[in-house]
């Protein structure tokens, strides 16, 4: 195993400290709710309680930091923050993910990298036009990328583009690195849901990156691990399909706002009376019943699909597995774009059952609804592109070529 230049390895932190921190996290992101709404982006205080949760580190390689976190606690941290912020919570999920891909680049630009201890971002839609520079070594980068989240307050950005690498024999999918102050970010994130990720584009022109600081991602995607070496056998993300994993904290999130939901449906059913209905008691209404089994039943049914797929990562990783049968790595599109799909089918059915008070903005109810409707946007979990690509593996044929 190579040595590191400065980085301390990070004692293990036990799952019930990682869950109350992650329970502060949230409590703190939804006092702020009403502000970050406004804002676009999550107050600084609470990205500070980020950073100082040291999630960041958690599935770095030990070497850096890193521990031993499986995942189902993984899991039940963004669920723990989605709670409360269901942006937070995806701030949360980014936060840690983005710090595994120094892991597959070079030794000197992962120094760089994670002994920096500035947190990363990135986005991998490959949009950008890269030429060789004339050094015959490195990259110019040029392109504009939307939806860059956690780039407010990331130093390090990868950008993703097709290019033939000069070791390549063809265009291949590849993030190339650059730092936050060398690229312009452009003031664009104003939607419908998640508002605090402040996920602003980005945008560089003919910008220079050194070949260490590109990550070859659709190599790694085949099974390729560090490139100089596999300096640490045992590192989780070396150990397990790496795709399969950078996605699977999506369906955690939706499970975590939607059981937020949920919960308080089952509340206000319990207490509230049907002034209009006699001053009726809502929980001996026969249909209110119903509408409580159904809803249950159905989040249960995602609850369980989210946490089979983490299971079956812990399992990969158990296995040393990298690489998917084609019907498998589909299989695990399908069970992302089912969570996708019907999380804010319910949210939305619960935003109209919960009763006319939901929809003011300082109950909360209408900011996780928009919230889920929004993560069930992300291209890598639609719902009918992943039904398409898990059928026709079914069948024997070939599923979605990225996801």
């Amino acid at each position: 195993m190579s040595s590191t230049t400065s980085t301390t390895k990070q004692k293990t932190v036990s799952r019930e400290e990682l869950l109350r921190r992650a329970k502060e996290i949230g409590e703190l992101a939804e006092k702020y709710a009403m502000q970050t709404d406004e804002d676009r982006r999550l107050p600084e205080e609470v990205i500070q309680k980020l950073k100082e949760s040291n999630f960041h580190l958690l599935h770095r390689p030990k070497a850096y930091g890193g521990q031993d976190l499986d995942f189902e606690t993984f899991g039940d941290i963004i669920r723990t923050v989605a709670y409360h912020s269901v942006s937070a919570a995806w701030a949360t999920y980014f936060v840690i993910i983005h710090e595994t891909w120094p892991s597959f680049i070079p030794k000197d630009a992962r120094d760089a990298m994670f002994n920096s201890n500035e947190l990363m971002a990135d986005v991998f839609a490959p949009v950008g036009k890269v030429e060789d520079a004339d050094d015959g070594k490195g990259y110019l980068v040029s392109g504009q990328w939307n939806f860059c989240s956690g780039v407010l307050w990331s130093d390090w950005i990868a950008l993703g583009a097709f290019h033939k690498m000069r070791d390549g024999d063809k265009p291949e999918l590849s993030l190339f690195i650059v730092r936050k102050e060398d690229i312009e970010v452009v003031d664009n994130w104003d939607t419908m849901g998640l508002r605090g990720t402040g996920s602003n584009a980005v945008k560089l022109d003919r910008n220079y990156v050194a070949p260490e600081y590109v990550f070859p991602l659709g190599r790694v995607v085949e099974g390729a691990t560090a490139p100089d070496g596999n300096y640490e056998e045992d590192y989780l993300l070396f150990n397990v399909p790496y795709i399969a994993y950078f996605l699977s904290g999506f369906s955690q999130i939706l499970v975590g706002g939607l059981k937020r939901l949920v919960d308080e449906f089952v509340e206000r059913t319990q207490n509230r009376v049907r002034v209009y209905n006699n001053n009726s008691q809502e929980k001996d209404n026969s249909s209110a019943q119903r509408t409580l089994g159904e809803i249950k039943m159905e989040y249960n049914t995602l609850e369980k699909i989210a946490d089979d797929y983490l299971v079956r990562m812990q399992g990969y990783a158990e296995k040393g597995v990298r690489v998917l049968e084609e019907e498998e790595r589909q299989e695990l599109f399908a069970m992302r774009g089912y969570v996708a799909k019907h999380a804010p089918l319910i949210a939305t059915r619960l935003l109209t059952v919960l009763g006319g008070n939901a929809l003011y903005r300082e109950s909360g109810a209408e900011r996780f609804v928009r919230d889920l409707i929004a993560v069930s946007c992300h291209p890598t979990h639609l719902y009918e592109d992943a039904m398409v690509g898990y059928g026709k593996t079914i069948v024997g044929q070939d599923g979605h070529p990225m996801w």
